[in-house]
């Protein structure tokens, strides 16, 4: 059976769906020859689908994950989470960088059905950008432009 595009669906994200973006993420990943791991989480921040390339550094496994519950959490790309830390008042940023899983680097994209936001997919392991640029290759996978 077909996986529908993740616009389509009525449902919430599907595991099917989240291993697709996983799989992408890790085909980006090893077309340039970057060790990442890749989670990708529901709407509720619990993982529904991981991925780990051979040689991923193990700290990666839950960097990946606490990059995808920060873009769940704040309903935002975490790279955008970290620009409005580093212009928020300090009291704030201090509070907030003490929360446990708040990664706010660039590596993690919410997913969302039309204003519904269903997961988010998170990347760690090579440099921000390149973490970003597996994540949007996940996202695509499963959002189509």
């Amino acid at each position: 059976m077909s996986e529908q595009p993740l616009e389509t669906l009525s449902e919430p994200l599907t595991q099917a769906l989240a291993q697709r973006a996983v799989e992408a993420a890790l085909r980006q990943a090893d077309s340039h020859g970057w060790r990442v791991s890749v989670a990708v989480l529901d709407g509720g921040g619990h993982l529904l689908a991981f991925g780990r390339a051979v040689g991923a550094a193990l700290h990666t496994i839950e960097i990946a994950q606490d990059k995808a519950m920060t873009a769940v959490s704040f309903g935002m790309p975490t790279d955008e989470v970290g620009e409005r830390l580093r212009d928020a008042p300090e009291h704030v940023r201090l509070c907030l960088m003490l929360r446990p899983r708040l990664v706010p680097m660039g590596g993690a994209l919410p997913l969302r059905i039309g204003e519904r936001l269903v997961g988010a997919i998170g990347v760690s392991g090579a440099s921000e950008e390149q973490d970003c640029e597996c994540a949007t290759a996940g996202y695509r996978a499963i959002v189509p432009a």
